[in-house]
């Protein structure tokens, strides 16, 4: 089978979604499907994948990505194929599958940072003058509403709901293939390793415990939120956490606001890291209080290296955690009261171990290559009806 994939971007550094977009070929190619790979991002070819640049004439950073749907769009009227799978939004798509979600959903939960209303009323203003935003609405919405209307995959319950909010769009044009990772390999030795030597690197004692966060927009995926509640912590009298926070960015603003709260010297900045699972490895707990996250991979890593997770009901992952048990979902990132009390409740259960009894459920529910598979399938189902 051959298919188009066409995703703006597919570089790791960039994030999450981007990490996954490339696994996702990767263990398409490895099924056995002619991968053609439509992207700006610069690639070498892979085993089964061809890398097709998408270039385009320069242009002011917010039209860059609709100058690449143009020119994606103008390159797949040559291919000759099964079927074209977009990542991101192309009128020519066969297959829709919003690995970010859906771009009002994106800015409904972008307004939501805004906690006062004030602010939250002028940005919604200055949105209108978005010109790259307002662009990206009108292409999705085209796409959706185009006649025949596109097969939608969703990551999540969650984009299955944003997809019917915001479009209606009729439920037997979506279909719900739950999101996907390249599962951690460890051995309890590496484990244990990886616990000395964190502990030793951030001078972290023996009685205290290690709270994850992982985010390259810290702000959209809560970290603020968290730094708060753990000032709130410590000023009930719980100070036995130190926070590592993973992820590219200068941490100066953020170093600075730390200590403004009294949490400084709780709170490591890590920066950017191919070693995130050591990390996951050494911690009790992941907290990822996000504002927005379709279905987020880091939650899903977690898990899958045994650590319970934190998180809120505007993450698609938050589907498999167990509430009470694996983790905790609160109902709004805002409320540090809540996540203060969550992260302590969740402190004291051992959800570690409930996480290593599931681990075989886990792996299997969890996998890129069980996600790859459920899209061949749909490819397949796609094709058939083509021909009958």
């Amino acid at each position: 089978m051959k298919v188009a994939l066409v995703a703006e971007h597919v570089d790791p550094a960039r994030g999450g979604a981007e990490t996954s977009t490339l696994q996702f070929a990767n263990q398409l190619a490895d099924l056995g499907v002619d991968v053609h790979l439509y992207t700006s991002s610069n690639l070498n070819q892979g085993v089964g994948i061809t890398v097709h640049p998408v270039k385009y004439p320069p242009q002011p950073r917010s039209q860059r990505t609709p100058a690449f749907i143009r020119a994606a769009d103008e390159l797949l009227h040559e291919f000759n194929g099964d079927l074209i799978h977009a990542i991101t939004p192309c009128m020519m798509a066969d297959i829709y599958q919003p690995r970010g979600g859906t771009y009002p959903e994106t800015v409904e939960r972008n307004l939501a940072l805004w906690r006062y209303p004030l602010p939250r009323s002028l940005k919604r203003i200055a949105n209108y003058f978005n010109s790259k935003q307002q662009e990206m609405l009108r292409i999705e919405r085209a796409l959706l509403n185009r006649t025949p209307p596109p097969m939608v995959l969703a990551l999540s319950d969650y984009v299955v709901r944003q997809l019917q909010h915001h479009y209606h769009y009729p439920s037997e044009r979506i279909t719900k293939i739950f999101n996907g990772v390249d599962i951690p390999q460890f051995t309890p030795d590496r484990q244990a390793d990886s616990t000395r030597r964190i502990r030793q690197l951030y001078q972290i004692s023996p009685d205290q415990r290690i709270v994850v966060s992982v985010a390259q927009n810290k702000r959209l995926k809560g970290v603020h939120r968290w730094i708060e509640a753990l000032a709130y912590l410590k000023y009930q009298g719980t100070c036995n956490i130190v926070a590592l926070i993973i992820g590219q960015g200068h941490p100066r603003r953020w170093q600075r606001f730390a200590r403004q709260l009294g949490v400084g010297k709780l709170v490591h900045f890590v920066g950017p890291t191919e070693k995130v699972v050591d990390f996951y490895l050494a911690a009790d707990l992941l907290v990822h209080p996000t504002y927005y996250d379709p279905c987020s991979r880091v939650v899903l890593e977690a898990l899958l290296c045994g650590v319970p997770a934190i998180t809120t009901q505007y993450n698609g992952a938050a589907e498999v955690i167990e509430e009470g048990v694996t983790g905790r979902i609160l109902a709004e990132p805002d409320d540090i009261v809540a996540l203060a009390a969550a992260v302590k409740e969740q402190l004291a259960v051992n959800g570690h171990e409930a996480l290593h009894q599931q681990r075989a459920a886990l792996q299997l529910k969890l996998s890129m290559r069980r996600h790859a598979e459920e899209v061949f399938a749909a490819y397949q189902q796609m094709r058939s009806s083509r021909s009958r």
